[in-house]
Formats: C-alpha cells, structure tokens, sequence
C-alpha cells in the first residue's frame, strides 16, 4: 500500500502521522530515541511537527524494523547512509528549485523566506511572476492549515 503525501500540508501532528504511518504513537516518541535523522521540529506549544521527508523517514525505518527484520542497530547504519544520499538529492537538485518557503526557526517560530529563489535563468518578468506564484500559492497553504487547526 503506497501512500501520497504530496505537499498535502506542511507539518503534521503526530496523530497524524501515526495514522498515515500504521504506528503507535509511543512508538514514533521511542524511535526519535533511536534514530538521531528522525528529529521532528516542535511548534510553540511543544507539539512535534512533523514533515514529509520525516513522514518519509518513518516509512523506511518502519521497512527496514518490520519488513526486512533489521535490528535497531543494523537499522541505524543503513539510516546514516540514506540520510547521506537525501543531502546528496538535495544539493544536486536543478538550480531552478525553490527552497521551502516556510522554515521553523530555533525557538520553534515559523519564518517565511519569501523571494529567496535561486536561478541560472536570467530575472526576467515571468520568472519573478512564476517565483510570486508559488510564494503566495505556499503562504495561502500555511494559513489554510493554520485556520483548520485554529478550529
């Protein structure tokens, strides 16, 4: 059963992700414990938040403990090189990426790093068009989520 999480949301609870990942809550808090790349941020209240590249992790983690049999331990060594191979997708992404848009920062408060876009395009009217259209696409999601968790 594959599951989609494709920028349906920025952050997740960990109710959430207990649901779409099949696992106990205790268990996520254990493995956090364990596995030092599973370190979801914590918003102002202290809840974890967590993102699809953490959502991501859980599956490969919960893969390799339950499916594959690997100790935690054996886990762990194959968790350092998938994280090494993440960083690396990360840095070799197409110039044209654009960074997140919304960041946590060290107290727990999010930030938005609007206009931040790196091109080898030349900055031309459509890219800074395009550029303002997803920073306002990504401001118009955050508050969405943020008025549903205000109800």
């Amino acid at each position: 059963m594959t599951k989609n999480f494709a920028m349906k949301k920025l952050y997740y609870s960990i109710s959430e992700v207990s649901r779409i990942t099949e696992l106990e809550q205790y268990v996520l808090r254990y493995w956090e414990t364990e596995f030092e790349q599973l370190n979801p941020a914590k918003n102002h209240s202290g809840n974890r938040i967590y993102t699809n590249k953490d959502i991501k992790l859980i599956l490969y983690i919960k893969k390799l403990l339950r499916e594959e049999k690997y100790t935690i331990e054996g886990a762990k060594k194959l968790i350092r090189n998938y994280s090494i191979k993440e960083q690396e997708k990360e840095n070799i992404k197409p110039q044209t990426s654009q960074p997140e848009t919304m960041r946590l920062n060290k107290s727990g408060i999010t930030e938005l790093s609007l206009f931040e876009h790196e091109s080898n395009q030349s900055n031309n009217e459509l890219s800074k068009n395009e550029n303002l259209k997803e920073d306002l696409l990504q401001i118009k999601i955050f508050l969405e989520n943020l008025l549903d968790e205000l109800k």
